[in-house]
């Protein structure tokens, strides 16, 4: 059981090519229904780090992608987590954008649960996503996209 009030920092990055379409990973959540979905590269912000360092090294952990400077986050987050064998019940993201040619992420730089959750990336335009029967998150993704191509 999740204590309660337990919050997670998490920094996300929207990677997104000349076409603007961005770079998913599909993902199998913290939950005992297997439920997968397709999310941006990211993750936790570990102690005494800040959400931008935290975005460039997920990147390149992530990726094997390496970038210097992340900006300042473009859109912010604030939710309920309901998976069941979470380790927190409340997170908070920080969505930073990266614009970068279209290129493939390595595994080299992947923890071991990594390796396990992680079956598939794609790059996707908001288009895509909005007509596939996939699962994504967050839900405001596609306009989020768009919002960042112009």
């Amino acid at each position: 059981m999740v204590p309660q009030n337990r919050l997670r920092l998490t920094s996300r990055l929207v990677v997104m090519d000349p076409q603007g379409c961005v770079l998913l990973f599909l993902t199998a959540a913290p939950d005992s229904s297997g439920f997968t979905r397709w999310i941006t590269p990211g993750g936790g912000v570990d102690p005494g780090e800040s959400h931008d360092d935290a975005a460039r090294r997920e990147l390149f952990e992530e990726t094997g992608y390496q970038v210097d400077d992340v900006g300042q986050p473009v859109w912010t987050y604030d939710f309920e987590v309901t998976f069941d064998q979470a380790d927190h019940n409340q997170g908070h993201a920080e969505y930073f954008h990266v614009r970068t040619q279209r290129f493939e992420p390595v595994s080299t730089f992947w923890t071991p649960e990594e390796h396990v959750d992680v079956t598939d990336w794609r790059w996707f335009s908001a288009e895509q996503l909005e007509t596939s029967q996939e699962p994504y998150e967050p839900a405001h993704l596609p306009e989020l996209i768009r919002s960042l191509s112009k």
